[in-house]
């Protein structure tokens, strides 16, 4: 089993070579950035990869979004998130996609290395791979994304999803073009759309109104 390992802090990163050399798994490359793992799943895929959630330049989610683009180029990669945080907004898209090989598991709750590599080589014979506080969090994510919507918000969004611009919606509630901005912005935090575009986001959260 060739293992790729995706992770900017040194430390760890060593760390993981170390104790997969000690496992005798072979360790195929580290990379600390999204750029370079992409670049080396391109050349000579691993049998996985182990990505960190939060890689540079922001330290959000560049892990998890490089997973699913990975998955792209090479379809069924298995990947484990090998994190300290639950990302729940790529993960979910990424755990969803119905074709296994995927897992998720948090640094501070992983306590023996047999157990950590015995998941590996589950997943990359093609298992889903959770720990237990991850499926917690992402259970609890709200069901309804409309939900913290205010009967106001929800007037908003339905008029957007009918295609009208906010000036249109303005007439239309008889309010200001301001309040209805400031309504547009409340829904985009509530929905948690990505930062972006705001065309894009306008989409997503039309989206959101029609799956709802």
């Amino acid at each position: 089993m060739r293992v790729l390992i995706v992770e900017d802090n040194v430390i760890l990163a060593e760390g993981l070579k170390l104790l997969l050399a000690a496992a005798e798994v072979e360790v195929a490359g580290v990379h600390a950035d999204a750029g370079s793992f992409l670049e080396a799943v391109s050349s000579d895929p691993p049998d996985i990869a182990v990505v960190d959630v939060r890689l540079p330049p922001s330290f959000r989610d560049e892990g998890v979004r490089a997973a699913l683009r990975a998955r792209e180029v090479r379809p069924g990669l298995p990947v484990l998130l090998f994190s300290q945080y639950v990302e729940e907004t790529y993960a979910r898209e990424l755990l969803s996609d119905g074709r296994g090989a995927v897992g998720y598991l948090l640094k501070d709750r992983v306590s023996r290395v047999d157990e950590f590599v015995d998941s590996l080589r589950r997943i990359a014979d093609g298992a889903t791979v959770m720990d237990p506080e991850v499926v917690s969090q992402l259970m609890t994510r709200r069901h309804d994304p409309l939900a913290a919507l205010t009967p106001r918000e929800r007037e908003v969004l339905a008029l957007m999803a009918s295609g009208y611009a906010n000036g249109e919606i303005a007439e239309r509630l008889v309010v200001t073009e301001r309040a209805v901005l400031k309504h547009v912005g409340n829904i985009f935090a509530k929905l948690d759309l990505p930062v972006g575009d705001s065309g894009h986001r306008r989409v997503l959260a039309v989206l959101a109104h029609l799956g709802g």
